[in-house]
Formats: structure tokens, C-alpha cells, sequence
């Protein structure tokens, strides 16, 4: 039984990186193909996988297709119950669908000026007020999830909870954006994960930097952890 999964640029599409973390992170067979974001490939690309616009794209063994980051991770918490996609203890379980659900919809200004880019790191980035708020709810949510369930992850083992802020992990270390000392030793976690280093190495074979995600910023190496 084996998924097909479409993803782009590994170094910049956070989509992307949410669509993948659960076949890599939980052991699940996956084939997968890359295009290239701000080619003219792409729609190409897409067009061919499945009829959309957009990435990640999945195709299940039985011919069904995922089209949007959220659908291929509840559909894959639904097949594969004994992975530990979403946490067994009720309350941890509530806790999981309800961050999933805010970083699904929520932090668009975190999202917006911050985009994700594992290329570099920005050395100077001056938050906007909007998403210092956006910064302070994060640092809110985390806070209690990791004293609720004890950590090191938000509801107690790695889950589909921390696979939606892995991209949001990364902004923090590429504009070094001003966090609480727990927030960021949970982005640290984030990036000694080995399947996201799997990913960030990745990334370095999908081509040249891409122009589009530039910043007149003086810039530095993007701070993995060693």
C-alpha cells in the first residue's frame, strides 16, 4: 500500500513540509515527487499529479485524492490509528485538534512577513506589532500545552500538534524572532528532529535559491543545531 505525494521547493514551502512530516515522522511508505514554486513548471507539475492548483497532493493507494495539508493528516490519522498521529488520552487528543485547528487557520501575520526559508538566516528583521501578537499567542499556547502534558513535545509524544509548527519553528530561527527561552528551546527540538534535518538536507538538492523569497537583509547560516 503505498501514498504518492507532490510536494515543492523543500527549503520554502512550509505546506509542503506539513504534508510530508506525517508520512516521515510516523513511518508511513511514501513515494515523492518535487516541483519548483515560481516556475513555469508548476501548474504543469500540479496539472498532472491531480487536478489542482496547489501543494501538497496526495494520492491514496485506493485512488483518492488529498489536496489540502490538513485532509492528508486526518486521513492518515484515520488509517494508520496505532501511529500515534493524534495522542490516545482524551484530553490530550482535544488539546492536539484544537492547535491544529489555530495554526491551520491563525497566525496569517507571523505567516505573511515571515515566509519560510531554510536557505539562510536574516540578521536585523524588525517584527511588525501584528506579529509580535502573533509571537505572544504562540508563546501562550506552547506554554500550557508543554506544563499541561509535561513535554518536550505539546501534548506529551510528537504528534500532528507539533508536525503544524514545525514550519512556523523555522521563521523563528531565520528572522531570530524575540520568544520566550521555552519557545525556543521547543523550536530547538523541532530541528534535531530527525526527519525534519532529513528534510532541511533535502532541500539543498532541489535547485538555486529562490529569488522570490529575498529580503534587503544582511543575511547569516541558517542556525541548525549540531
Amino acid at each position: 500500500m503505498t501514498y504518492s505525494l507532490l510536494i515543492a521547493d523543500r527549503s520554502y514551502s512550509s505546506w509542503s513540509l506539513r504534508g510530508w512530516l506525517p508520512f516521515a515522522a510516523f513511518d508511513i511508505p511514501v513515494e515523492v515527487s518535487v516541483t519548483r514554486l515560481y516556475d513555469d513548471r508548476f501548474a504543469r507539475d500540479v496539472a498532472e499529479f491531480a487536478p489542482g492548483r496547489t501543494v501538497p497532493v496526495v494520492r491514496t493507494p485506493e485512488g483518492g485524492l488529498l489536496t489540502d495539508s490538513m485532509a492528508i493528516a486526518w486521513y492518515l490519522a484515520e488509517a494508520f490509528p496505532d501511529r500515534g498521529l493524534l495522542p490516545d488520552a482524551p484530553a490530550a487528543r482535544a488539546r492536539a485538534l484544537s492547535l491544529i485547528s489555530e495554526m491551520h487557520a491563525g497566525f496569517t501575520a507571523l505567516r505573511g512577513a515571515c515566509p519560510m526559508n531554510l536557505r539562510t538566516g536574516w540578521v536585523g528583521f524588525e517584527p511588525s506589532d501584528a506579529v509580535r501578537t502573533d509571537l505572544k499567542r504562540l508563546e501562550t499556547i506552547w506554554s500550557e500545552a508543554l506544563v499541561a502534558h509535561s513535554g518536550p513535545w505539546l501534548c506529551g509524544a510528537y504528534s500532528l500538534a507539533d508536525v503544524v509548527f514545525a514550519p512556523v519553528a523555522t521563521r523563528i530561527v531565520t528572522y531570530d524572532l524575540p520568544v520566550s527561552d521555552q519557545a525556543r528551546a521547543y523550536v530547538v527540538h523541532h530541528l534535531s528532529h530527525p526527519a525534519f534535518r532529513s528534510w532541511y538536507e533535502a532541500g539543498f538538492t532541489d535547485g538555486p535559491e529562490q529569488s522570490h523569497y529575498e529580503m534587503n537583509l544582511p543575511r547569516c547560516p541558517f542556525p541548525m543545531p549540531a
